[in-house]
């Protein structure tokens, strides 16, 4: 009996609780390169700077709209998005489909000091630049989208769509 509480106390100290979920783990598996190779996700992988075939400046600002507000690219390409925030409040880019935009936007709205670190996404401070590379190895249509509270809401989107080679 000792044991068990001393294990008990030892691991309430250091902050042991069990599994724990990020406010962020959704239906699809999480990519983070630095720890291991990309998962594939519905809307593409996680690409590499230096295979980037192109960039694509997206605008973000205070009116809730992206410029541009729809993108096209080949399946197979790796782009490079360049977010650039003109507004005066934070503004991000997510990559996904448009049900788990929709999903982590309701996410959001229910804790909305979570923090980001995913692959598929740009968070950018007012007036300033943020970047993510992605290879677009599915075709279909896709979401970008501002997840922050309110800005989806107020159809704070563009779409993507890949097409064939």
């Amino acid at each position: 009996m000792k044991k068990q509480t001393l294990a008990l106390a030892v691991c309430v100290v250091l902050g042991f609780t069990g599994p724990r979920l990020s406010a962020h783990e959704s239906t699809y598996a999480q990519v983070d390169t630095r720890h291991g190779p990309a998962e594939q996700m519905p809307w593409g992988i996680a690409g590499n700077a230096d295979e980037a075939t192109r960039t694509i400046v997206v605008s973000t600002a205070d009116n809730m709209r992206f410029a541009p507000g729809d993108i096209e690219v080949r399946e197979g390409e790796t782009v490079k998005f360049v977010v650039r925030n003109d507004g005066k409040t934070l503004h991000e880019l997510v990559l996904g489909t448009q049900a788990s935009n929709a999903q982590h936007a309701a996410m959001m709205r229910k804790f909305p000091g979570m923090e980001h670190d995913e692959p598929h996404m740009a968070h950018v401070g007012a007036g300033k630049a943020g970047a993510l590379v992605w290879t677009f190895n599915r075709q279909g249509e896709f979401e970008y989208a501002c997840l922050i509270p309110g800005h989806y809401e107020a159809g704070m989107k563009g779409r993507v769509r890949v097409l064939a080679k």
